[in-house]
C-alpha cells in the first residue's frame, strides 16, 4: 500500500556530492520510518542512514557519519538522503524503504516497502 520512487543516482568524482531523493505515496503513517540502504556488486545489502517521519531523529552507519545527511519534507511525502565527500567505496546501488515499525531500525527485516533502487558511482 506503500509505493516509492527513487531518484537522483548518477556519476560524480570522489569528494563530489550527489543528493538522492525518495517519494512516497500510499497509505503512509505519521508514526514511520524511512531508511537508506546500499548493496555493491558481490554483497550483501547494508544500512545507511534512516528517519522517523514524524520526529526526525536520525541514524548513520559510522562510515557516513559526518558526509551523509537524511532529512524529510513532509508536505512532499519525500525523503532526501544528501551526500558530500563522497568515497569510491561509497559506489552501490542505493534503496530507501519505509518501516511501518515506530522506531528507528537498522536491520532489513524492518522494513515493509522498497524503492527499485538508484545507482551511484564514484570514481576516483
Amino acid at each position: 500500500q506503500v509505493q516509492l520512487v527513487e531518484s537522483g543516482g548518477g556519476l560524480v568524482q570522489a569528494g563530489g556530492s550527489l543528493r538522492l531523493s525518495c517519494a512516497a505515496s500510499g497509505r503512509i503513517s505519521p508514526y514511520c520510518t524511512l531508511g537508506w540502504f546500499r548493496q555493491a556488486p558481490g554483497k550483501e545489502r547494508e544500512f545507511v542512514a534512516a528517519i522517523t517521519w514524524s520526529g526526525g531523529r536520525t541514524d548513520y552507519v559510522d562510515s557516513a557519519k559526518g558526509r551523509f545527511t537524511t532529512s524529510r519534507d513532509n508536505a512532499k511525502n519525500t525523503v532526501y538522503l544528501q551526500m558530500n565527500s563522497l568515497r569510491p567505496d561509497d559506489t552501490a546501488v542505493y534503496y530507501c524503504a519505509f518501516s511501518l515499525w515506530g522506531a528507528l531500525a537498522r536491520e532489513l527485516r524492518r522494513y515493509d516497502y522498497w524503492g527499485q533502487g538508484t545507482q551511484v558511482t564514484v570514481s576516483s
